[in-house]
């Protein structure tokens, strides 16, 4: 069972890293440019990262184009809640 969790990525930040939630989105920096896909790439890296998932298991299924995306996980959002304030 998966979860899909609203995000929000801040490109080119001086401190990439993943932030609160904020209007129902997981605020997300990351340093790469949003150009070529790069920012995506970084956000599923931290993603994958924080979560101890493979960066294959993480899927941006909305939003590739935008700061505001929809990101499919392997996990319950109970377990992403409780990941993301370790």
């Amino acid at each position: 069972m998966g979860c899909i969790v609203a995000v929000r990525v801040t490109p080119r930040s001086s401190r990439p890293g993943i932030g609160e939630w904020r209007d129902g989105e997981l605020e997300v920096r990351v340093s790469a440019p949003p150009a070529d896909g790069e920012a995506n790439s970084a956000l599923i890296k931290l993603l994958a990262k924080q979560f101890g998932l493979p960066k294959s298991g993480i899927e941006i299924v909305a939003g590739a184009a935008s700061r505001h995306k929809r990101v499919a996980l392997p996990l319950t959002l109970e377990e992403v809640l409780a990941l993301i304030r370790r």
